[in-house]
């Protein structure tokens, strides 16, 4: 039977259209099993405690669990891999950072691109990092801080996460825009004790870290790494205000394997948004000195692409070495 033209097409849009129906559908339907928001660092760093608070809410939201599963070493590189190896069908997600975009310039041998072969899902938050002392340094601010290290060369110990980490730029960067020797101490198993106990006297530590040792007064806050003030610790000052030109911060957020579905990738970054907007995980959040930073998937991918050069850019410049 010979079908007439018209008739003909219009089956075959119809059958065209088949595959978008299908994939719209299984979106509608995703998640239909656990969802693993990978992270790259240990239980209790920031990234860590960002990810369980996001992970229970989507679970609230979407009826199924999403189980954090840390995945540690080479500067969250691994759990980096592990995500880029994943089947791109939604139930492996990656809680991204500024990390990711350091380590882009800092390993010259990674088995994937970052950029390329993770999709960027949902922003979450930036937050400052914090210049912290020990309190038996007799400074109280920074520049009394810069004065005692010029004077004690040699003398004062830097700790961070280990090389490369941004705990360590963080404070390189510092260290060169203000001329002072400062002794870097890198740790693997974090290096609070340390802080604490005074062997390690100043460090570069994430807000939501280190908050409850500033407010307890176990440490003391000398500044702050962002542009602005944080409305967590508003009488502390930024690293700007003493060293014009100094602007650094930490961000969160989710991405996924590449060819992941747009789908899913946009039911995911409406999920995200949504969840960080809600008024109790935007308080907690806060809490810990997070701000949410909510952006399309699209918008998400350029502001990574944007950071991974410009702290390319300082490692170069800094000639900052990984482990």
């Amino acid at each position: 039977m010979k079908l007439p033209r018209r008739r003909f097409l219009h089956l075959a849009a119809g059958a065209a259209a088949l595959p978008a129906v299908s994939r719209l559908a299984w979106a509608q339907a995703y998640p239909t099993r656990p969802v693993r928001i990978i992270v790259p660092f240990p239980a209790g760093q920031a990234t860590d405690t960002i990810a369980r608070l996001m992970g229970q809410s989507l679970s609230e939201r979407l009826g199924q669990p999403f189980v954090i599963e840390n995945r540690t070493g080479a500067g969250g590189n691994i759990g980096t891999e592990s995500v880029v190896r994943a089947a791109p069908d939604g139930y492996t997600l990656l809680l991204v950072g500024v990390s990711n975009a350091m380590n882009a310039t800092l390993y010259k041998k990674l088995n994937f691109n970052f950029i390329r072969e993770i999709a960027p899902v949902a922003s979450i938050g930036g937050t400052p990092y914090v210049m912290m002392i020990n309190p038996s340094v007799s400074a109280k601010t920074v520049p009394e801080f810069i004065a005692y290290a010029k004077a004690n060369p040699g003398k004062i110990n830097m700790g961070s996460s280990g090389n490369g980490a941004v705990s360590h730029v963080f404070g390189e960067r510092f260290k060169v825009m203000t001329g002072i020797n400062l002794v870097h101490v890198p740790y693997r198993g974090g290096y609070y004790p340390d802080l604490l106990s005074g062997q390690v006297q100043v460090a570069f530590g994430a807000m939501p870290s280190c908050i409850q040792y500033i407010r307890s007064g176990m440490l003391r806050a000398l500044a702050v790494t962002t542009a602005t003030r944080s409305d967590v610790l508003p009488a502390i000052p930024t690293l700007d205000e003493f060293v014009p030109g100094y602007e650094a911060s930490q961000w969160y957020g989710v991405g996924a394997p590449k060819d992941t579905p747009a789908e899913l990738i946009d039911k995911l970054n409406k999920e995200t948004n949504t969840v960080a907007a809600d008024p109790t995980i935007k308080a907690r959040l806060a809490g810990i000195g997070v701000d949410p930073m909510s952006m399309s998937s699209a918008a998400f991918g350029k502001f990574i692409a944007d950071e991974t050069q410009t702290w390319g850019n300082v490692i170069q410049a800094l000639n900052i070495k990984a482990d």
